[in-house]
């Protein structure tokens, strides 16, 4: 998706939630500032580095939705995942630690357990780093501790950092496997309905809890621009919700 196409969704999700441009393009301003100070990656470093550890075109993308667990277990059972890119939606990746996965890429707006994305990050993972309005503060705090690292915005890029297109954790990991030639794209986790668990939501009580309007949204969303992939790309996509009953 071309950043003029990104653009009209850009506006209508600004719109529907509530949200702020200029928030965004504050974050991303420090984001970006922060990067030029530590030093990050550009999209094609991003690319032959991670394609030395797995030369491939296919991708596997874990979500932090009900079904996580589920189809962590069956992927593991049959699947070679030697032969996929392994990427976490944020929170996933704490599920796909306790399953002793580490995943090669982590897409993160920061607020999963940051143990755990530290964790991955140590363990090897590469880290797609997002601004936005509301993760000012995390931005501040954190990136700065992480290192292989890529920076990404949802307004108008700026310096250091990218627009794949992609809104939520999820739908930003699956539009940034596009930008790496992504030819077969297995999801897992990607629930899009309104439950929301741990993973996504560490301070809810439970395994699960009811997800609130923003979430919804966020999520009906998150659906909308997945069928844009389908729709507009060649990419083949599996989405395990409608494989393992």
């Amino acid at each position: 998706m071309d950043i003029n196409e990104w653009e009209g969704w850009y506006k209508e999700i600004l719109e529907t939630l509530g949200f702020s441009r200029e928030g965004d393009e504050k974050t991303a301003d420090l984001l970006d500032k922060i990067l030029d100070e530590k030093g990050c990656l550009t999209i094609d470093e991003f690319y032959d580095e991670i394609m030395e550890k797995k030369d491939t075109s296919k991708f596997i993308v874990f979500g932090a939705g009900p079904s996580v667990k589920k189809h962590i277990s069956y992927v593991k059972e049959n699947y070679d995942l030697n032969d996929y890119l392994l990427v976490s939606a944020d929170g996933a990746t704490t599920a796909m630690l306790e399953e002793d996965l580490v995943p090669d890429i982590v897409a993160t707006d920061l607020d999963g357990k940051m143990s755990d994305l530290l964790t991955a990050n140590s363990l090897g993972s590469y880290f797609v780093i997002h601004a936005h309005g509301d993760n000012k503060e995390l931005i501040d705090t954190w990136t700065t501790s992480f290192d292989k690292i890529l920076g990404t915005t949802q307004s108008v890029p700026v310096g250091n950092l990218y627009n794949f297109g992609g809104f939520t954790d999820g739908d930003r990991a699956m539009f940034f496997t596009l930008a790496l030639g992504c030819e077969e794209m297995l999801l897992a986790g990607m629930d899009f309905g309104t439950t929301v668990t741990k993973y996504s939501r560490p301070n809810i009580d439970g395994e699960t809890g009811p997800a609130d309007e923003i979430k919804t949204k966020k999520l009906i969303f998150a659906e909308r621009l997945l069928n844009w992939i389908r729709e507009n790309t060649d990419v083949e996509v599996i989405n395990l919700v409608d494989v393992v009953k």
